[in-house]
């Protein structure tokens, strides 16, 4: 457990809601040009994927902003 604050957590929260906001001004400008003509359907798959692909990497963001690592730590109870 962290006992003393680290700049990583503040940091990654205002960069996670910034590059949130750039992604969803990105989606939001090209999107409709390229699959306007589609069907509703299609439609709405592809942003339900758009809307969930940015959860990709954030368990990596995340075990970064709270280790200072981009892979999640070893289990205590695991062999060296």
């Amino acid at each position: 457990m962290r006992e003393t604050p680290t700049w990583r957590i503040p940091f990654g929260i205002v960069s996670l809601f910034v590059l949130l906001i750039v992604y969803g001004v990105v989606i939001a400008r090209y999107a409709p040009g390229i699959i306007g003509r589609w069907s509703g359907l299609a439609q709405t798959v592809v942003y339900v994927v758009l809307g969930l692909i940015w959860l990709l990497p954030l368990k990596r963001f995340l075990i970064w902003m709270e280790t200072g690592s981009w892979s999640p730590p070893a289990p205590k109870d695991a062999p060296e």
